[in-house]
């Protein structure tokens, strides 16, 4: 009779919604239309939310900003991600608090810790900020990308399957990007100065799509030579890996390059087991040289004068060019003004997401350049630790250094583990991809888009679960 009575409701409200629905497009009205897709969704969130993360996955680099589409309704929301992540969050949530509680391995551990200390501290900054509407925004955007990237991730990434299958996700919904970017590239005979917003509106520029673009190559690079895969399959990653590796080069975006070679760099000390006191000596002697010799450096910068270039020999000579190159010289405007915005207020800072709103009186005529604006419209700080120094204060940008060190840390624990060796290369994949966002967000941020975020914290997590399990196998070991 339970059956009977369930499958009487189903068919009564599907033929309510028929006739309803059949009632409004006859009058050329489509409410409706989207209504199964979002019991769909619901029911996903409700029952299937690793589903739904994979899905979420997979749209990301397909999103768009309703900002860089043109569309200003008042709000900066990415399509169609962001609604299901809101909603993903408020699941988690709810959870939560039926639950009773999170699995306790994770939140002890010391990046999730650090993770949550930066929230808090958000949190408290946005109180006192200079704006604290445009801070709330800020803060729960942090936190719902924290919630389904880390937090949520953490219970569906367990397994080595499951960590290919998101970073694999991510790669395929980005290919469709791949190849909007390269026809519209193409048209415009892949030139440098379209390569800055050809990626649009999936990429509001080439910096972010560049940043992206560097992260998963590790992972690719992996991949081609996994003695797991064979055959056919190998060779259609070696062709995805040299279209990615391409669309990186026509993206001109140097900070991505550079990130690569110092991923590399990190790749050859572990590889090689380079002590960390030789490493350490090293880097030291390097600063010792570079600052005795810094007063001959800046003049060798200020005598280069090329600027970027279609010329890719070119471009890259570009990136030490200090005297006339617009985006360099813009960008040490950015930074000089976040440290003076941080010597006036050291503590809390102006206020997470302030920096656009509130630098333009901190810039001196000296450091303006051509794509400087007196309004001080221009964007952000351009730098993951800058940016937090000006609108969190010292505490702030000490958070975030300290989550990139534990990360680190739990990273090269984990490739020295006793870990099989899948899930050694996966950390070791999805380490190197981090170590170039790491580099990358000296000069770039980018945690404000679910872009960057959702592999940021994605693979950031990986290394959490792989620290877990090793933990644990060890425990078993003795």
């Amino acid at each position: 009779m339970l059956d009977s009575a369930k499958k009487i409701w189903f068919y009564s409200l599907s033929i309510l919604f028929i006739v309803a629905n059949g009632a409004l497009l006859y009058n050329e009205r489509y409410e409706l239309l989207g209504f199964p897709v979002l019991i769909f969704l619901v029911y996903l969130a409700v029952f299937k939310l690793d589903v739904l993360y994979y899905i979420v996955m997979f749209l990301v680099p397909l999103s768009v900003n309703l900002d860089d589409a043109g569309i200003d309704l008042g709000i900066g929301i990415a399509l169609p991600t962001e609604p299901l992540i809101v909603g993903m969050m408020i699941m988690f949530i709810l959870k939560l608090f039926f639950d009773g509680g999170f699995e306790k391995s994770v939140i002890k551990h010391p990046v999730s810790q650090l993770i949550l200390f930066h929230i808090a501290w958000i949190a408290l900054t946005a109180i006192t900020s200079s704006d604290p509407i445009v801070s709330i925004k800020f803060l729960l955007s942090r936190i719902w990308f924290v919630s389904v990237f880390y937090f949520i991730a953490s219970q569906v990434l367990k397994s080595p399957e499951n960590q290919r299958k998101m970073v694999w996700l991510y790669i395929l919904g980005f290919l469709p990007v791949l190849i909007y970017t390269f026809s519209e590239h193409a048209v415009r005979n892949f030139d440098q100065a379209s390569a800055n917003w050809v990626m649009n509106p999936f990429f509001n520029d080439h910096t972010s799509y560049g940043a992206c673009l560097a992260m998963v190559i590790p992972f690719l690079l992996w991949q081609c030579f996994s003695p797991r895969i064979e055959g056919v399959k190998r060779l259609l990653i070696f062709v995805l890996t040299i279209i990615f590796a391409v669309a990186l080069i026509l993206s001109y975006t140097r900070a991505a390059w550079v990130s690569l070679v110092g991923a590399l760099g990190v790749f050859i000390i572990l590889r090689f087991k380079i002590k960390s006191w030789i490493v350490l000596s090293s880097a030291f002697t390097v600063f010792v040289l570079l600052y005795s010799t810094l007063d001959s450096l800046l003049i060798n910068m200020e005598q280069n004068k090329q600027d970027s270039s279609s010329n890719l020999t070119e471009h890259v000579e570009s990136i030490s060019n200090v005297s006339s190159d617009a985006s360099n010289l813009e960008r040490i405007n950015r930074w000089k003004s976040a440290w003076e915005m941080f010597q006036d207020k050291p503590l809390f800072g102006f206020g997470p997401g302030t920096y656009a709103f509130e630098y333009a009186p901190y810039q001196q005529s000296k450091d303006k350049t051509i794509i400087s604006t007196n309004a001080g419209d221009g964007g952000n700080a351009h730098s993951e630790y800058l940016g937090p120094l000006s609108e969190q204060g010292l505490i702030g940008s000490l958070l975030m250094i300290s989550i990139v060190i534990s990360v680190i840390i739990a990273g090269v624990r984990v490739y020295k583990s006793n870990l099989p060796k899948e899930s050694r290369m996966i950390g070791l994949s999805v380490f190197l991809g981090l170590i170039t966002y790491y580099l990358h967000g000296i000069l770039n941020n980018f945690l404000d888009t679910d872009k960057a975020s959702a592999l940021f914290w994605g693979f950031s997590v990986i290394i959490l679960i792989l620290d877990i399990q090793s933990r644990n196998f060890e425990k078993e070991q003795v």
